[in-house]
C-alpha cells in the first residue's frame, strides 16, 4: 500500500507553458499524477498514448473532446481513450486534477523497428 501525498492539490507552473504536471506513482500497469492549469492558463497537451481518467478536485474549465463540450469542476471525473484528441479550456477558475493513465504514461509509445542489416553483394552472390 502507498499513500500519494500531495495527489490533485494545484501547483503552479514554472515555465511559460502554462500548466503544471508531476507524476507522483508509476508502476508498469499505470501511473497517477497531479495536472494543473491555472485560471486562464491554456492547456496544449496532445493525444496520449494510453487510456486515462481526469478526476477534477478544483476549479473550473470546459473540457473538449471528440466534439463535444462539457463543463467540469470539483468532482467530475472523465475518461479519454487513447488517441482521442482533448484539452481543458475557457479556465475560470484554477484548475487542478489527479490523472491516471493505464498503462503507465509513455509506456506504449512505438518505438521505431530495428532496421534489417544491409547485406553487400557479395554476401548475396554467396547465398545464391
Amino acid at each position: 500500500m502507498q499513500v500519494i501525498d500531495g495527489s490533485g492539490q494545484f501547483s503552479a507552473p514554472h515555465g511559460p507553458d502554462g500548466t503544471h504536471w508531476i507524476e507522483q506513482l508509476r508502476v508498469p500497469d499505470l501511473s497517477v499524477g497531479t495536472y494543473s492549469i491555472p485560471a486562464h492558463g491554456i492547456d496544449g497537451q496532445e493525444p496520449h498514448t494510453e487510456d486515462e481518467i481526469y478526476v477534477v478536485t478544483a476549479g473550473h474549465a470546459m473540457f473538449e473532446a471528440s466534439g463535444d463540450r462539457v463543463a467540469v469542476a470539483a468532482g467530475s471525473v472523465l475518461y479519454v481513450p487513447a488517441g482521442e484528441v482533448h484539452r481543458f479550456t475557457d479556465v475560470t477558475q484554477d484548475l487542478a486534477m489527479v490523472v491516471v493513465f493505464a498503462p503507465a504514461e509513455g509506456s506504449q509509445v512505438t518505438q521505431p523497428e530495428p532496421k534489417a542489416k544491409a547485406t553487400s553483394d557479395r554476401d548475396q552472390y554467396e547465398r545464391s
